[in-house]
């Protein structure tokens, strides 16, 4: 049985790289993991192998095994493609690397929203937005934002359906149950479990 997941200290497994990242409450890094500058949200969770870099997300993020986002890019301006341009220092060690291509790259983050699903081996591209509430379904390839509770699929991924018509998502978003404390999540748990989404929001919108 695996641990506990804890409000002070996320649960990392094996084998992961994580460097210049932020990691919310009982938050879950799978086996192999590698994040890179990320702020992962409370809640939230990788499978194993997860490959994230430059990207905001939210609470309660759900991201299967192999799924890679805000995946680099190479410049394909300039002569080469290779980044023997841009990591100089590893061929030449009188070369410093290229400090702006880092930067650029740093700042083409993506963003996952609050109660996500992104399945296994999909892909979100650099710069993209996944609403709060969407899925996006396995072997996806993301390079366009993504709406709330919308679900996407195949190469490039395109909408198939709603998970959510518009007016309960709204509500949804308005309810920002996300924001709830843990003692509030734990004693609304039944409700979670048994009520329909529409119950729920009739319920416990003020």
């Amino acid at each position: 049985m695996a641990r506990a997941l804890s409000e002070s200290l996320p649960q990392i497994h094996d084998a992961c790289e994580i460097t210049d990242s932020q990691l919310g409450r009982y938050v879950e890094i799978g086996t192999g993991s590698r994040l890179s500058n990320v702020a992962m949200g409370d809640y939230s969770y990788c499978d194993r192998f997860a490959d994230i870099a430059n990207a905001q997300v939210g609470k309660f993020a759900n991201i299967a095994s192999f799924v890679r986002i805000g995946a680099t890019d190479h410049p394909l301006d300039r002569a080469s493609l290779h980044h023997f341009m841009y990591r100089s220092a590893a061929y030449w060690p009188q070369i410093p690397d290229d400090a702006a291509w880092f930067a650029h790259r740093r700042a083409r983050g993506a963003v996952i929203g609050h109660d996500t699903w992104i399945g296994h081996n999909a892909q979100i591209k650099p710069e993209v937005t996944v609403g709060d509430g969407a899925v996006v379904a396995s072997g996806a390839i993301v390079t366009a934002d993504v709406a709330p509770y919308t679900i996407v699929a195949g190469i490039p991924a395109r909408p198939i359906r709603t998970r959510q018509p518009k007016d309960i998502a709204d509500r949804l978003i308005a309810l920002a149950w996300w924001d709830w404390d843990h003692d509030l999540l734990g004693a609304r748990l039944p409700e979670f479990r048994a009520l329909t989404v529409t119950a729920f929001l009739d319920k416990f919108e003020s």
